[in-house]
């Protein structure tokens, strides 16, 4: 899954000038790896604050805006995370939070539409209940 969530952040900022030209070239796959640790990182972290994948997607389809609790959450880690890693300027860590809501309702979509095996609740749900946790469903 965490490939999933990696290759949502590589569109997601790979298709936004304003945030791709903000990434030294070299730096990129590093910075999306970085951005997508995150994001899974607090994905896990929302589904066991929301008791379960249905509380996840709810709460990610419910409040994908830039100050939703999830956002927030991955936002605060992520911008001193790219800053102090990778020496982005305040307005490249910017602009990628402001991506980040778009990250998570792709995921979210993912997650809800049917003919989209690639992120799907009942892979989610297999994970939280005894498949080694989300940690091994999202490759981290």
């Amino acid at each position: 899954m965490f490939d999933q969530i990696l290759n949502l952040v590589k569109q997601q900022i790979g298709g936004n000038p304003q945030v791709a030209n903000n990434i030294p070239a070299d730096r990129a796959d590093d910075v999306h790896h970085e951005i997508a640790t995150h994001v899974n990182n607090g994905i896990q972290t929302e589904a066991a604050a929301q008791g379960g994948v249905g509380g996840l997607l709810s709460s990610l389809t419910g409040s994908l805006t830039s100050g939703s609790p999830v956002t927030n959450a991955i936002t605060g880690g992520l911008v001193g995370s790219l800053g102090s890693k990778f020496g982005l300027s305040p307005a490249a860590t910017g602009a990628i939070a402001a991506a980040l809501p778009g990250i998570l309702q792709k995921f979210a979509h993912k997650a809800n539409d049917p003919n989209d095996q690639s992120i799907t609740p009942d892979n989610i749900t297999k994970s939280l209940s005894g498949g080694g946790g989300l940690g091994s469903l999202f490759g981290g």
